[in-house]
């Protein structure tokens, strides 16, 4: 027997409820202990789908149905539970006719199909499918045009590629090897590809030259939707760093609750574990270093430029994620005046002890 203290020597019983009420999107019943339905309430509205929708999307927020709020009246010290509560005692609980039952599985199938779509909405999990298309395109395309660039390059040796792009939409502009090498500006060469390898040679510069084109329009994408998701971040930082991160963390709102010095190392768990794992150097940054003001930093005064700009990113994170004012141009050049601070205070690297 479970006991609960009153005060010294003097203990009493746990008494545990001894009526529920029950209740579900048509009906509500008060049980007793022994699973008798002392009383019940069924709905007596228009039962349409739209309806039913409404109700569900009420017990799916946590509030009880009418007729479970007019019992609890009438039953005050009725413990209220929902359909399928595990505490629930077995009872001969109020069942739905078949018509009934119809209505309520459509119902619940466009809720389904309303949760779906509201999923899809996700802005995270959209930046996510552009994050990633975006990297896979892009390995994709200077895969291409590595190749296109050294295919070319067996028929014109002496060709200076100063602009892979350039190069690529020469190549795919040029009906034949004498036109590619006047548009070049050398001479043409005497061993030529055939009309047929020319052809190909063509064809795959087109491909290269659509895939930039499409890896653009998916970067313009993704730039479009982290200013709209991350505002903050993305001025901070730019909005295809601000997208990264976002990802990384699994959503805006996961960003928002990492500490700084998780926010500085994403993007390198590898080292990071590693470092953990054997005692080797801990990673000073992840993906951040993308960012000019680090990677363009001398490199004794990186990890401290580092610290700050994820202290920085993790503030904007968070009024971002809580919906705050912006940041706009004023709050970045003081981030970038900290910045500047740090390279002067560290002008010189550390001397070795």
């Amino acid at each position: 027997m479970r006991f609960n203290s009153k005060g010294k020597g003097q203990n009493e019983p746990l008494q545990g409820p001894t009526m529920w009420l029950w209740y579900d999107w048509r009906a509500a019943a008060v049980v007793d202990e022994h699973g008798n339905i002392v009383d019940s309430l069924e709905w007596d509205g228009h039962m349409t789908e739209h309806a039913v929708v409404e109700r569900l999307r009420q017990i799916a927020a946590g509030r009880p149905v009418r007729e479970a709020e007019e019992l609890k009246q009438r039953f005050p010290e009725a413990v209220l539970c929902v359909h399928g509560d595990p505490q629930l005692p077995d009872a001969d609980w109020p069942t739905p006719t078949s018509e009934q039952q119809a209505v309520a599985d459509a119902a619940a199938l466009r809720l389904a199909v309303e949760g779906v779509q509201a999923a899809a909405n996700d802005p995270d999990r959209r930046l996510e499918h552009l994050v990633r298309g975006s990297d896979e395109l892009r390995a994709s395309h200077l895969t291409m045009e590595s190749r296109l660039i050294e295919w070319a390059g067996l028929f014109f040796p002496m060709t200076t590629v100063s602009d892979r792009a350039a190069y690529v939409r020469t190549v795919a502009g040029s009906e034949d090897p004498a036109a590619f090498a006047d548009a070049m500006g050398i001479e043409v060469p005497a061993e030529l590809p055939s009309d047929k390898e020319w052809r190909s040679l063509v064809e795959w510069a087109e491909n290269a030259a659509e895939a930039n084109g499409r890896l653009d329009r998916m970067e313009n994408a993704l730039r479009w939707l982290a200013e709209e998701h991350l505002p903050s971040v993305s001025a901070l930082v730019g909005p295809l760093l601000a997208a990264r991160l976002c990802v990384e963390a699994h959503g805006r709102a996961r960003l928002a609750r990492l500490p700084s010095g998780t926010v500085q190392i994403l993007g390198a768990e590898k080292a990071f574990f590693h470092h953990l794992k054997t005692g080797a150097p801990s990673p000073k940054h992840g993906h951040i270093f993308m960012h000019p003001w680090i990677s363009r930093s001398p490199r004794w005064v990186r990890g401290k430029i580092a610290r700050m700009l994820a202290g920085k990113i993790s503030i904007a994170a968070k009024i971002d994620a809580f919906e705050g004012e912006p940041w706009g141009e004023a709050e970045v050049a003081k981030v970038e005046e900290r910045v500047e601070a740090l390279r002067e205070a560290n002008k010189q690297p550390p001397s070795r002890r």
